[in-house]
């Protein structure tokens, strides 16, 4: 049986990417981690999951939840500066 550390081994993003897309998709990690590894295969996906840290920072903006935008927006800096939007054509 494979632990989540084996899991997000194998995934091109890291722990605070696969818990912003379980956190947005309501899945566990396991699965975000599946979801990450597809989304990364098109421009389409990594838009879609730019998209989605931008949601998941405007819902905790909403709540009034400071910490947790804090924390998004850490993850969505790594994410830019890894995967980073796909030129427009």
């Amino acid at each position: 049986m494979l632990s989540i550390q084996d899991v997000l081994d194998y995934c091109d993003l890291d722990r605070g990417e696969i818990e912003a897309i379980a956190e947005h998709e309501h899945v566990p990690m396991t699965i975000a981690a599946e979801i990450s590894e597809v989304l990364l295969c098109t421009p389409e996906g990594v838009c879609q999951l730019h998209v989605m840290f931008l949601e998941n920072m405007r819902n905790a903006f909403d709540r009034g939840d400071m910490l947790h935008v804090q924390e998004l927006a850490e993850a969505y800096q790594h994410l830019q500066r890894s995967h980073p939007l796909p030129a427009c054509h």
